[in-house]
């Protein structure tokens, strides 16, 4: 008696395939910009938080040494009052800017204050 094997071909299809793919593209095209979203928001909360212990440095060091409202300050004169980072340096910006203050009344700024969104300013 003849019998006949039969062999099958296991694999994929390229219509299935292609579908995969494009359900993957898909998937990425809904994801990225929702992290990118969740990126910049942290950054910004990052920037806040620091701009407020700033401001409180500057609030401690004007009451240590006695200065008053128009007094000017620098960063250097804060780094006692700040937990500084593995550098010992003042925290800077997530987003790579800068922080600025001028006198004891003012509040401290981001250089990318007003640049991007959200925005990375004391409220």
């Amino acid at each position: 008696m003849k019998t006949t094997a039969s062999h099958y071909r296991a694999g994929f299809t390229l219509v299935e395939i292609m579908i995969v793919v494009a359900i993957i593209g898909m998937l990425a095209a809904i994801a990225i910009p929702n992290y990118v979203r969740a990126r910049s928001n942290s950054q910004s909360s990052a920037c806040i938080n620091n701009l407020r212990q700033i401001d409180a440095a500057v609030n401690q060091w004007a009451l240590e040494n006695k200065k008053v409202s128009s007094d000017n300050v620098l960063l250097s004169d804060l780094t006692p009052y700040i937990k500084l980072n593995s550098a010992s340096q003042i925290p800077g910006c997530p987003a790579n800017g800068t922080y600025a203050v001028t006198t004891v009344d003012a509040s401290p700024t981001c250089s990318l204050a007003g640049s991007v969104t959200p925005d990375h300013v004391l409220p």
